[in-house]
């Protein structure tokens, strides 16, 4: 039995799930209920508000990168560690791709992270089965992953820009892309 947890040591992953839901609370805590979360915030989504604002944009910057590194280092070393809580000759690759991915899904909310990452998780778990009992190529799950990066790219796109026939456009039969806040005005 693990004294820190209670739990038996079969579950010793639990340890590592324990970790990382106490960081997604401490990245929530920093990010909306801090002056430096805020300034953070603003200084991604307007940065010329956030300079009017007197935020330190080159402080942002270094916050923002000190903190991704660290967490970055955090999860590098409990993936490193696995579940037996040593370092195994095998480390895989390529999750910092899938994290890209995660994050943007995410909507870069550290809560909606978790149910992102959970979704991925899915994908290649999917994609393991679908290889070993269905013997499909092992790059079946970045397929997934991709398809389902370019169907919300594609759809904050289309959010953001909806296509109308203009003056000019409608001759030549070529449709043209508004910004939705400057059609909802000419409409």
């Amino acid at each position: 039995m693990d004294l820190a947890t209670g739990m038996k040591d079969d579950y010793v992953a639990t340890d590592h799930l324990l970790i990382a839901l106490a960081t997604v609370a401490l990245a929530w805590l920093f990010l909306f209920r801090t002056y430096r979360g805020f300034a953070l915030q603003v200084g991604g989504l307007a940065p010329a508000a956030a300079r009017y604002a007197g935020f330190s944009s080159r402080r942002a910057l270094w916050i923002a990168l000190l903190i991704s590194g660290a967490l970055a280092g955090l999860a590098g070393a409990l993936e490193a560690a696995g579940p037996l809580g040593q370092l195994t000759p095998y480390v895989p690759v390529g999750y910092g791709f899938a994290a890209i991915i995660v994050a943007y899904v995410g909507r870069l909310h550290p809560v909606g992270v978790v149910f992102a990452g959970i979704l991925m998780s899915m994908f290649y778990i999917g994609g393991e089965l679908a290889q070993s009992r269905l013997g499909l190529p092992k790059s079946l799950t970045g397929v997934f992953q991709g398809l389902l990066l370019f169907a919300l790219l594609a759809c904050d796109t289309l959010i953001h820009y909806r296509i109308r026939w203009r003056g000019s456009a409608r001759a030549h039969g070529a449709p043209v892309a508004v910004p939705v806040s400057t059609a909802a005005k000419e409409a």
